[in-house]
């Protein structure tokens, strides 16, 4: 092991793609596109000075189904060696971005990336691996423009668990300072939204600022409960510790507006549909853990929906 570790990293600082070039310049349908998935009104992204949402920082280096022709020798070699050492699945575990200037409809955009690290091997709980991290250096013109870190796992897959050992436990929520208040309204039963204190405006899920009109302050309000499938996906692969596929997974919207993505129970899995009437609870997997998830009662569909998967979340 201490051999391949050695292989793997002499190609840090070796670069991964070399003047690339994004397929399109930045361009309005794009932006609009992206907004309206993301659900995003922001006003500074529309209009004769309209600026693209930062975090599309990536989607302009895209390459699309028939990807880029920038990749270099030295990235596929790295990859092929750890396929060689049997560690052939992989799995994108985080992206890190910054921002140095707004890109605005017209812009070109190049981009150079380099393989900037290679972990030692880590045990997950997917298998043994090594964390592969890239840095891609993006500009506009020949203004840098941000830095986009995207951090795989290449890792063997682990054997099926014995069914003696004891069911694994449910991944914990991530719980950080701009979404803190939302969890700690979960442990004493509430939904939590945030309210805008400029303009009002009702956001979920949690965010520092306004996406209608960039105000800092907010306050929150309790949902109700009541909501409605929005849009739902039914989890059958890949299956992952702790989790029973098949499942419901639903985008939810509440009465009051808002959406939220977390589990659809009361029902079959295959009995969930767009529009059906749901209704908030809370659902307790082990001695921490708890989660919104919404039930449907609906006369005359019998049965129980499957084990709840991902609960809902603030960010």
């Amino acid at each position: 092991m201490g051999g391949l570790s050695g292989r793997l990293k002499a190609y840090e600082g070796r670069p991964a793609a070399v003047a690339g070039a994004g397929r399109d310049p930045v361009n309005a349908p794009m932006i609009r596109h992206w907004c309206e998935a993301m659900g995003d009104a922001n006003p500074a992204y529309e209009g004769p000075d309209a600026v693209a949402p930062p975090t599309m920082l990536q989607a302009w280096t895209m390459g699309g189904l028939s990807g880029h022709t920038g990749r270099t020798q030295a990235y596929d070699e790295l990859l092929g060696l750890l396929d060689e050492a049997g560690y052939t699945s992989v799995v994108a575990t985080d992206c890190e971005q910054e921002y140095l200037r707004p890109l605005r409809p017209g812009d070109e955009i190049t981009f150079d990336a380099v393989i900037e690290s290679v972990s030692e091997p880590k045990t997950t709980k997917l298998g043994r691996g090594f964390f592969v991290t890239t840095r891609m250096d993006v500009r506009a013109g020949s203004e840098p423009a941000g830095t986009h870190r995207f951090r795989i796992l290449k890792y063997a897959p682990a054997g099926r668990r014995k069914q003696q050992e004891p069911k694994a436990r449910r991944p914990r929520p991530v719980i950080n300072r701009d979404n803190a208040g939302f969890w700690e309204g979960v442990g004493r039963h509430e939904l939590l939204i945030q309210r805008c204190g400029g303009c009002g405006a009702l956001r979920f899920p949690w965010l520092p600022g306004c996406n209608a009109c960039g105000c800092l302050e907010w306050d929150t309000v309790e949902a109700s409960g009541d909501g409605t499938v929005y849009s739902y996906v039914v989890m059958h692969h890949p299956p992952f510790p702790a989790f029973d596929p098949p499942y419901a997974v639903g985008l939810i919207e509440l009465s009051e507006g808002v959406r939220m993505v977390s589990n659809v129970v009361g029902v079959p899995y295959d009995k969930v549909r767009i529009g059906m009437p749901v209704r908030l609870e809370f659902q307790r997997y082990d001695d921490e853990l708890e989660l919104p998830v919404f039930r449907s009662d609906e006369a005359g569909v019998a049965g129980v929906g499957g084990e709840a998967g991902v609960g809902g979340g603030g960010g």
